[in-house]
């Protein structure tokens, strides 16, 4: 099966009043049609500037000054805006973490998304309407005639979030970008978006890019996994392999801070000292070694590659490379 989306040594750059600033650096990954695809780490690691980079959604003072992204083997990095505004909604669609902010107050629910169906579908008025109306439908709104009517802040955030999804997928969009989708909805609610997001796959092929920083989440969604940390990929599996055998400290560290049912009433939750590197000042090196428990001189003096352990499996870590014996207990000890 061909890739739906390649992304090759990406690196995106953003020009401040401090000078030019690098938040993604040499990001390559590949996406196949109906694949889901989780990007995980803490905040300040690249996630959604990696998703912005694919969209085009950098602003003014973003660019991506190397690298390409392929869309159905299409270069798509260096496209004019209004090439890429026929591609955004029609071919590729995003879901932001919230609502509120990305659906326009002053619009009715129903004119929010029959602008996006008239502009890439070309249906009429009343064919855009009804449309709008069974695509509410299908992400499981109930009342969707009259829900159209309405205006976003009159609807819970479960709800709009089923709204945006509509949205986002009225025009059959062959990759969904999903930006911590559930993060401001309670667990309930959570449950009900991810079930109805992995219906929607099934029944319509799209791959989903799902950025999290909830393992949870990526355990029940995902196929393949990338861990990024510090605008790197750090890791890369088959979300299988990801939780039964990772490599680089980080996401040893990332999987002892889980909490488990199991644990003793006195237990301590696992947490990974100190905080993730600002963009103007990264350490030399491996960029994970200020934190890592099991850094040496020279994980502070040479930078390691991303290699393949495995087949499907990468990993950016000199221990993790066979540099030291035993390192995966050492890891998972420190962080206990």
């Amino acid at each position: 099966m061909n890739d739906l989306l390649e992304v090759e040594e990406i690196e995106t750059v953003f020009r401040t009043e401090r000078g030019e600033v690098t938040s993604v650096d040499g990001v390559s990954f590949r996406l196949k049609a109906g694949e889901t695809l989780g990007i995980v780490g803490e905040s300040g690691c690249g996630k959604s500037v990696t998703s912005l980079s694919i969209m085009s959604l950098l602003g003014k003072n973003g660019s991506i000054r190397r690298g390409e992204i392929r869309l159905n083997g299409r270069k798509i990095t260096g496209l004019a805006e209004s090439a890429m505004r026929r591609i955004r909604g029609s071919e590729v669609s995003m879901i932001f973490q919230d609502p509120m902010t990305s659906l326009n107050p002053v619009f009715t629910i129903g004119s929010q998304l029959i602008e996006s169906i008239s502009l890439h579908l070309k249906l009429k008025n009343r064919q855009a309407r009804d449309h709008a109306i069974d695509m509410l439908r299908k992400v499981g709104i109930s009342r969707p005639e009259e829900i159209m009517d309405e205006y976003p802040h009159k609807l819970s955030g479960g709800m709009r979030q089923r709204v945006m999804i509509a949205i986002a997928l009225s025009c059959k969009p062959k990759l969904l970008i999903a930006d911590e989708p559930t993060t401001a909805l309670d667990v309930t609610i959570q449950a009900q978006i991810l079930d109805l997001m992995k219906k929607l796959r099934e029944e319509t092929g799209t791959a989903i890019m799902l950025i999290t920083h909830d393992l949870g989440v990526v355990a029940e969604m995902a196929d393949r996994v990338i861990v990024m940390y510090a605008g790197q990929v750090v890791e890369e599996a088959d979300v299988f392999t990801l939780f039964d055998k990772p490599l680089h400290p980080y996401t040893i560290g990332l999987m002892s801070s889980i909490p488990h049912l199991d644990a003793d009433d006195d237990e301590t939750l696992a947490s990974i000292p100190g905080t993730v590197p600002p963009l103007q000042n990264m350490p030399s090196g491996c960029r994970f070694h200020t934190r890592c428990p099991l850094a040496r001189e020279k994980c502070s003096a040479l930078a390691p590659p991303l290699l393949e352990m495995a087949e499907g499996h990468r990993v950016r870590c000199w221990a993790a490379q066979g540099d030291m014996e035993g390192y995966e207990t050492q890891a998972k000890g420190e962080f206990l």
